[in-house]
């Protein structure tokens, strides 16, 4: 059996490169991520043959954020396909609105609190208030967990200290920004290796191009999964 705290990030075009990718990898991995670069290249699909057909986990990455009623309404018609994670923006009423459209079913709402792309720039780019990233993303992360969320996307960084958080006992940590020893950082900024991120408290982490950029994308994901505690 796969250990599924390894989640590989499906990010290519198209459902037909995706299943191709899922097959060459096979029984490595158990939990795959679609995310929305591949919504119009039939990413629904690929998630539902893949968790009906293959057995798979599957974490759909749309990072919703709208009014409230939009949110739950769109994560109400998500929810009938019987997946396993649907992330949201961690505002508190994206969450509980989210959480409103998931009633009823198995599918877990995690929270994104800040990008792991961003850094400090980014956020006054964005004219987001001013702060400590880290001190930020532990605060979003308590306020989602308040708000009914499942779990949160943080960067391996803030795992530790939100793993910390009262609020979060029982709940879900997955990351992004992890990266094998010796692999290219490309467009994240919050970085840690597989093992750093799980000894941090992470319940998950989701590694794209290291694995399906590899030559065996089968033997880079035993490689990540050989590394973890």
């Amino acid at each position: 059996m796969s250990d599924d705290r390894l989640i590989v990030a499906l990010d290519v075009p198209n459902a037909l490169e995706g299943l191709e990718l899922a097959n060459r990898i096979g029984d490595a991995v158990g939990f795959y991520k679609i995310g929305l670069g591949m919504l119009t290249g039939g990413g629904l699909a690929l998630a539902n043959e893949l968790k009906q057909e293959h057995g798979k986990r599957i974490f759909l990455d749309m990072k919703l954020f709208d009014i409230g009623a939009t949110v739950e309404a769109a994560v109400r018609g998500l929810a009938q396909y019987d997946l396993d994670f649907l992330t949201v923006h961690g505002d508190p009423h994206v969450v509980r609105a989210a959480k409103e459209g998931a009633a009823g079913k198995n599918l877990k709402i995690l929270g994104v609190t800040i990008l792991t792309s961003l850094d400090r720039s980014d956020l006054d780019d964005g004219m987001m208030q001013a702060g400590d990233v880290r001190d930020m993303v532990i605060e979003r992360a308590a306020r989602a967990f308040a708000a009914g969320a499942d779990g949160v996307i943080a960067s391996p960084n803030e795992a530790a200290a939100i793993r910390a958080l009262p609020e979060a006992e029982g709940r879900l940590i997955v990351t992004p920004g992890v990266r094998p020893a010796g692999s290219s950082q490309d467009d994240q900024k919050r970085i840690a290796t597989p093992a750093a991120a799980i000894a941090e408290g992470a319940d998950h982490i989701v590694i794209g191009r290291p694995i399906w950029q590899a030559e065996d994308p089968a033997a880079a994901a035993r490689a990540v999964l050989a590394e973890l505690p």
